[in-house]
C-alpha cells in the first residue's frame, strides 16, 4: 500500500510541526471516536470524529477535535 501524500498544515495560525522529529509533512485521516455505551448498541457511527496529522517522518500522531461541536 503506497503512503498518502504529505503537506505541510496549520491549525490556529501555527505551522504544524512533530514533536518529536521536528518534520513538518504531515497526512491526514479522520478517526471514529468510539465509545463503549455506542458500540454496545450498534451505533458507533453517532460519536464524534477527530482529525489526525500523521508525521510523514516517524509516525507520530496529532489528534483534533472539532471544537465547535461543544
Amino acid at each position: 500500500m503506497a503512503k498518502p501524500t504529505s503537506f505541510e498544515y496549520q491549525v490556529f495560525d501555527r505551522k504544524l510541526v512533530c514533536p518529536v522529529c521536528e518534520n513538518n509533512k504531515f497526512y491526514t485521516r479522520e478517526t471514529l471516536m468510539n465509545t463503549a455505551g455506542m458500540a454496545l448498541f450498534n451505533l458507533e457511527f453517532i460519536n464524534k470524529t477527530a482529525n489526525n496529522y500523521i508525521c510523514d517522518k516517524c509516525g507520530y500522531v496529532y489528534w483534533f477535535m472539532d471544537v465547535s461541536e461543544k
